[in-house]
């Protein structure tokens, strides 16, 4: 099974226009992040997890044809915006599109794309078929994923274990309990949004004691912004166990 990362930044710290920082002005790829999100990839499945502002563009750079499942972490702006992209897979795959989230989330996505869930459907707009998230695992064809409860400020938002990769964006506190759920994972994935104490994410060192904590064989951060600095810089402070996560990059899970 292999993980893409479609985006690993975020739209914190960072300007809509150019503010001429050291990040905007690098040429170096691994710099360019779109909002965070992956792509799960089976030899018969493709799961995305979160369709941010960005999902347009990730599908196109990655040339994604297919697309079996939306899982949603919470609902954010930077984590939903883009689900009205996905009627290009109802009209190429022939399909509806499995949409699954908790229902708070489910709540916020009928309240931001009101006309998907309209009575008298307007032709040609997304047509998707919701599933509820609880603590149970979702089963997506092949590929199994079992939901973790993590706190984003005040806000619940759901990680995600598939087999030993866990994927965590959003987070900045997690309970005793789910840790037990996350523990023995080899690969994890972690938000370390800047070096400054915020309110609702880890910072690059809280993301550096949780991994040492939990002990995966490789860690990615994700959900950079600009102000924690330049790839190639912070990748010389990290553990060896530790890599900062970039846009495009592939793994094997």
């Amino acid at each position: 099974m292999k993980v893409t990362f479609l985006g690993t930044g975020t739209s914190q710290g960072v300007p809509i226009i150019c503010c001429e920082c050291s990040v905007c002005r690098s040429q170096n790829p691994k710099d360019n992040r779109l909002r965070t999100s992956i792509l799960i990839e089976s030899e018969t499945t493709k799961v995305v997890i979160d369709s941010g502002p960005d999902f347009r563009q990730q599908m196109l750079r990655q040339k994604i044809k297919t697309l079996d499942a939306v899982v949603f972490t919470h609902e954010h702006k930077d984590h939903i915006a883009g689900l009205d992209e996905v009627k290009a897979f109802n009209y190429f795959n022939k399909m509806r599109m499995p949409v699954y989230a908790t229902e708070r989330v489910q709540e916020a996505l009928k309240r931001e794309f009101a006309y998907i869930f309209a009575e008298d459907k307007y032709p040609g707009i997304p047509e998707i078929d919701v599933f509820t998230v609880n603590d149970k695992p979702l089963k997506i064809n092949d590929i199994e994923l079992l939901p973790i409860d993590v706190i984003h400020y005040r806000l619940p938002v759901k990680a995600y274990r598939i087999n030993d990769f866990t994927y965590i964006t959003d987070a900045n506190y997690i309970s005793e309990e789910e840790k037990q759920k996350i523990k023995g994972s080899k690969i994890i994935v972690i938000n370390a949004l800047r070096r400054e104490e915020h309110v609702s994410h880890y910072t690059f060192q809280q993301a550096i004691d949780l991994m040492n904590e939990l002990k995966p064989e490789k860690a990615y951060f994700t959900h950079i912004s600009h102000q924690l600095g330049l790839h190639e810089d912070v990748s010389k402070e990290l553990p060896s166990f530790i890599e900062l996560a970039y846009d495009g990059l592939q793994i094997e899970i």
